[in-house]
């Protein structure tokens, strides 16, 4: 339930830029969403229909690019994604360290019809 006021952000940062841009409606929302963000794309949209009625953002497109979660092997030093249950580097097989890839969450950009 924590995607509702991060929904609600996001309505609110889109209206602002589209109407600083004298926008008739904003038609597209891009959102980067990491793996390990804690947010659940389809949440978003579904808060996103409801609270998005008799906003500027009605009937836009909400579209997110995902994000996979990137582990880092200390001794490698290359990036890999884990497999389930396990941390192991694929290359030499030591426990990796989490990334701050894969925990992204932002809007990307807005299209709006003028």
């Amino acid at each position: 339930m924590h995607e509702f006021p991060v929904t609600e952000q996001i309505i609110k940062i889109a209206a602002e830029q589209a109407e600083k841009n004298n926008a008739l409606k904003v038609t597209q929302i891009n959102l980067v969403v990491g793996e390990s963000s804690g947010f659940i794309g389809e949440s978003i949209q579904m808060y996103f229909d409801i609270i998005s009625e008799g906003t500027i953002c009605k009937g836009a497109i909400l579209k997110m690019e995902n994000v996979k979660t990137k582990w880092k092997c200390p001794a490698c030093d290359i990036l890999y994604s884990r497999q389930p249950l396990s941390f192991a580097c694929p290359n030499c097989g030591m426990d990796g360290l989490p990334t701050e890839i894969g925990r992204e969450f932002y809007v990307q950009s807005i299209e709006i019809e003028t």
